[in-house]
């Protein structure tokens, strides 16, 4: 135990580092085995928009969207969902994969919608950027 407490005191940077990482990865550890939304990723949600039920929900700003957007998508910014849920309700027992540009915005809504009773909440993996990364369609609005 002595050799321990040597080790920590001689390497104080290294027990630290230790001690950060350590807590960061039982956070996530924790959180995955936490959440109830599905990680799709951008192939899976292909296959998931064969169905005609999927729906994709985007929820980046306005900017954002205006930049290009998946096909059958529909725009909701995140801030905006609580005055617009309604606009959901026909598909609480659907398919609802959520997207946002890199995937680091998605999981707040993923967490509203099943709160609010949604069946199926997938979070798109890598968001919108994922998505082009793979050179997927984005639909892009003409210019007048």
């Amino acid at each position: 135990m002595d050799q321990y407490i040597e080790f920590i005191t001689n390497h104080y940077f290294l027990f630290g580092g230790l001690a950060v990482v350590t807590v960061i990865l039982f956070q996530d550890i924790t959180e995955s085995l936490l959440r109830k939304y599905e990680i799709a990723t951008p192939l899976f949600t292909v296959s998931l928009l064969d169905n005609d039920d999927t729906l994709v929900l985007d929820v980046r700003e306005p900017q954002e969207h205006a930049k290009g957007y998946i096909e059958r998508s529909l725009h909701i910014p995140a801030g905006k969902l609580d005055d617009r849920i309604n606009e959901l309700e026909r598909f609480k027992s659907h398919p609802i994969v959520v997207a946002c540009q890199s995937g680091t915005r998605s999981p707040q809504t993923c967490k509203k919608l099943q709160k609010l009773g949604f069946e199926k909440v997938f979070l798109l993996k890598g968001g919108i950027q994922g998505w082009e990364d793979l050179s997927l369609p984005i639909k892009r609005k003409k210019k007048r």
